[in-house]
């Protein structure tokens, strides 16, 4: 157990104790050994107390951290220190963005319509040359240099032919929807996809989900380069529903490809619709940090001091990210040294 006694209480014992000596007989040399002692006591006393002081001022002082009226925890930084920081700041600008709807899906292998458009090109090839060869035989008969045994056999390969045709092309609208089938340059533009060029993307909505207005377009994330929509052009919807999802979808072409996308890999799609346009405000990448799963930024509330704000994030765009709650245009956001803030905050609210 220890006990603390004042210096002034103690001053005052050996103020007594030194009295008592000088007066006593032959006590001069103890009455100035206690003196002695008294100086050396109270100037460690002295010296203690006044390192004290200074360590409570410099911990007041280091300490960055206060808490507003609400309860909300302000961090502050004098000018000065923010320049050795090296801290900036950006002011949200507005924005106004078409409504989306996000679905899921996946860039498609063209290896099957490669193959069902071969055997379309061929057919049509093979119902020319029998068309053909039944137009020559009819004139040739027409001027009795043909049997009609001949012109029979003719019309039968042509009417074979041209009904090949047509189940190779019915079975590419099947498989593939009458957007691709019907394209005119069939042939160039498996060749595309087939090199990377381009890329066609099945984008499917949730089972309850549906469009009422076909999408005008949509922007295309992929999962190693989420912050970088790729815009990607509207082909239709598909002709058979994904068995593992049951929602409808909708095909998309991105010509061209420059992040090559690769047949297979798994992509998100931004699709928009017609609808009255979002407002909110573009919040740079580099201003967010990832605190306890959930995103926040840093305001700056006035010259030296700073609030940490949650941001819903909702789209990415090409300068950041869309949102439409907690942050209002014309607010500071801080864009270097948001991780730094973080650090402080945790620190001060630890002591």
């Amino acid at each position: 157990m220890k006990f603390s006694i004042p210096v002034e209480q103690m001053h005052a014992e050996f103020r007594n104790m030194l009295i008592y000596l000088s007066t006593a007989p032959g006590s001069f040399p103890c009455a100035l050994a206690v003196l002695l002692t008294i100086s050396v006591i109270s100037s460690g006393c002295s010296q203690k107390a006044a390192e004290h002081s200074t360590a409570t001022t410099e911990k007041k002082e280091e300490s960055r951290v206060t808490h507003g009226t609400n309860g909300e925890t302000i961090i502050k930084f004098n000018a000065e220190t923010q320049k050795l920081m090296g801290l900036q700041t950006a002011v949200l600008s507005p924005v106004q963005v078409s409504p989306e709807v996000k679905g899921y899906g996946r860039v498609l292998d063209p290896s099957s319509l490669a193959s069902l458009v071969a055997d379309l090109t061929s057919a049509r090839a093979a119902s020319a040359a029998s068309q053909g060869e039944f137009e020559r035989l009819k004139t040739l008969a027409s001027q009795n240099n043909a049997s009609a045994r001949a012109l029979q056999a003719a019309e039968a390969t042509a009417t074979r032919d041209k009904v090949q045709t047509e189940a190779v092309r019915l079975k590419l609208v099947g498989s593939w929807g009458s957007a691709i089938a019907g394209r005119e340059d069939l042939a160039g533009f498996v060749r595309s996809l087939g090199s990377l060029e381009s890329a066609l993307i099945q984008i499917n909505l949730s089972p309850d989900q549906s469009l009422d207005k076909a999408p005008t377009g949509a922007r295309i994330v992929t999962l190693s380069a989420e912050t970088n929509p790729v815009e990607a052009k509207l082909v239709g919807p598909t002709p058979v529903v994904d068995p593992q999802v049951q929602g409808q979808g909708i095909l998309f072409l991105v010509s061209p490809n420059p992040s090559r996308l690769a047949p297979g890999a798994a992509v998100s799609g931004l699709i928009d619709v017609p609808g009255e346009k979002q407002s909110g405000v573009i919040v740079p990448r580099n201003s967010i940090v990832r605190f306890n799963g959930t995103t926040w930024v840093y305001l700056q509330m006035g010259d030296d001091s700073f609030q940490r704000t949650e941001a819903k994030l909702e789209k990415p765009l090409q300068d950041g990210w869309f949102v439409r709650e907690n942050l209002k245009p014309e607010a500071k956001v801080v864009i270097t040294g948001a991780q730094q803030l973080l650090s402080e905050e945790l620190k001060g609210e630890a002591e």
